[in-house]
């Protein structure tokens, strides 16, 4: 979009490091074990553990998820596109698409079925804007042409009324285009993000020992 309103992957970041943290309670995630009676959600977010070529590490009941089917090919391709324009590949890492997240988001909407409505409810109401203004839908309309649309609801304070359906949905999608791209392997590094991680302790720069005046007793050993 619009790159004097947004940097994209730094205002992303924000939403993928409060996932990481605050599990579901920000961004739209998994089920929390009293709504799943009997079932764990060891997947954390459905791609923590995924590696390039998809899924690991899930238990049953996400292996049965993953074997079901929820987009068409049209809004698996939609969804891929926008995917890739959210987060596009960059000199730091790759895109959307590159981390899994299509694969992600059809995840979740299995996993959370009171999003799928709104997704393809939003699928099909991108399509319509596209087909109205340029006689196709999105995926077949130029890249021009698709951020021409998406710059009318990417920034609620600035959409019109008309466009509000759109704005809700782009939000919603971009949550989970956010949550699954900063808890892939590719997001995970991305954010330089190292988890629990021994370190060694080096002691006050020098620099501040020098202006407090003070300095380390060479008898002592501080470790």
């Amino acid at each position: 979009m619009k790159k004097n309103k947004i940097n994209r992957r730094d205002s992303l970041k924000v939403i993928g490091l409060a996932s990481l943290t605050a599990g579901s309670t920000l961004i739209p995630g998994c089920n929390p074990p009293e709504q799943k009676q009997g079932q764990g959600h060891e997947h954390q977010h459905g791609n923590v553990t995924a590696d390039s070529n998809g899924f690991k590490n899930l238990n049953d009941a996400d292996l049965k998820l993953l074997e079901e089917r929820f987009f068409s090919d049209h809004e698996y391709k939609t969804i891929q596109v926008l995917s890739d324009i959210i987060i596009p590949a960059d000199d730091k890492s790759g895109s959307a698409t590159e981390a899994n997240v299509p694969e992600f988001i059809e995840f979740m909407m299995k996993d959370q079925p009171q999003h799928q409505t709104n997704m393809r409810g939003g699928i099909s109401w991108i399509d319509y804007q596209c087909k109205k203004r340029f006689s196709k839908n999105f995926i077949e309309s130029s890249q021009e042409q698709q951020i021409e649309i998406l710059d009318e609801i990417a920034y609620p304070e600035q959409a019109k009324p008309e466009m509000i359906q759109g704005v809700n949905w782009f939000n919603s999608l971009r949550d989970f285009v956010a949550t699954g791209f900063f808890t892939s392997q590719i997001g995970i590094k991305d954010l330089k993000y190292i988890g629990n991680a021994a370190n060694v302790w080096q002691g006050s720069p020098q620099k501040v020992l020098d202006k407090l005046g003070v300095k380390y007793d060479d008898s002592i050993d501080y470790a």
